[in-house]
């Protein structure tokens, strides 16, 4: 069994708008048409079982719209295999009910975006939500490190995520991109061993431009060469580690082989492939995932 912990996908009316607008910011090229559809057939093709879809709110204004999206792609969930996560935007005002919702609802957790939200994660805005989240034992996954359309944006590096761990207390915590995007060893450093999770997502290799000419060089394009990445694994442990693709900003069937292909025992390889998510979200071992 395979779990794709991190994907995104749009509304099929805005799905071809957002995709290019995206990756016309990032300079990288999708590897699907974004829509729900294209997931699934990346999915078939990579032989993923199940993806769970990870929608950000960039405004207060699109949280309810975005929520009642999630709570229905959960019902054909055990047909489609694609689940999701909810969204919640620190600037939204009634935060309380809508975690609360989400939670009555049965979906298992949130994305926050620091840089997309524009809002810091140890901002007090954000701290609220964490702390309502905990209340109601919803995970929480947030994009962390830098983000390559904003890469001077630090609203979401390794010494935020601990500031705000220090002040929410327990909580269940997912930092996708290993832990920290393009700072790993620092989010290594400051945030191994607290028990959070992280996710495979967009670290593994390099960078695949859109063609426009952007990135000049391999260098640029570079992320973390496998030995590199085997000690991210390491220091957090595999029993902390999820796949994820980032799709459809990778390649689903690249990324499950670059995972393949790692020095990990059989074991790991479950464990990060199926058996961490099955536990964090309290589904039955090896069984098709039902949210």
């Amino acid at each position: 069994m395979i779990f794709d912990f991190h994907t995104h996908t749009f509304p099929e009316r805005i799905a071809a708008a957002a995709v290019d607008k995206l990756q016309r910011a990032s300079h990288t090229k999708p590897f699907s048409d974004g829509s729900e559809r294209g997931l699934r057939e990346s999915m078939q093709s990579a032989g993923i079982d199940a993806s769970l879809v990870l929608p950000v709110a960039t405004s207060p204004r699109q949280v309810v719209h975005i929520n009642d999206a999630s709570i229905e792609m959960n019902k054909a969930a055990s047909e489609t295999g694609v689940y999701s996560f909810g969204s919640i935007h620190p600037d939204f005002d009634d935060y309380a009910a809508e975690l609360t919702r989400l939670a009555a609802e049965d979906v298992k957790g949130i994305k926050l975006h620091p840089v997309y939200q524009d809002v810091a994660f140890d901002d007090p805005r954000t701290l609220r939500l964490l702390e309502k989240a905990a209340e109601l034992g919803l995970i929480v996954l947030i994009h962390a490190g830098y983000d390559v359309a904003f890469p001077s944006v630090e609203h979401g590096t390794p010494r935020k995520i601990y500031n705000a761990m220090r002040s929410v207390g327990s909580f269940t915590l997912v930092l996708a991109h290993m832990g920290g995007w393009r700072c790993w060893e620092e989010a290594a450093e400051l945030l191994s061993g607290s028990g959070v999770y992280i996710d495979t997502s967009f670290s593994l290799g390099s960078m695949t431009p859109n063609g426009d000419g952007f990135y000049k060089n391999a260098q640029e394009l570079a992320l973390m060469e496998p030995e590199r990445f085997m000690r991210i694994i390491r220091a957090y442990g595999a029993e902390h580690v999820l796949f994820g693709s980032d799709s459809p900003w990778a390649d689903q069937a690249a990324a499950v082989a670059g995972i393949r292909e790692l020095p990990l025992t059989e074991n790991e390889k479950q464990m990060i492939f199926y058996d961490n998510a099955a536990r964090l979200l309290r589904l039955a071992p090896q069984a098709v995932p039902m949210l």
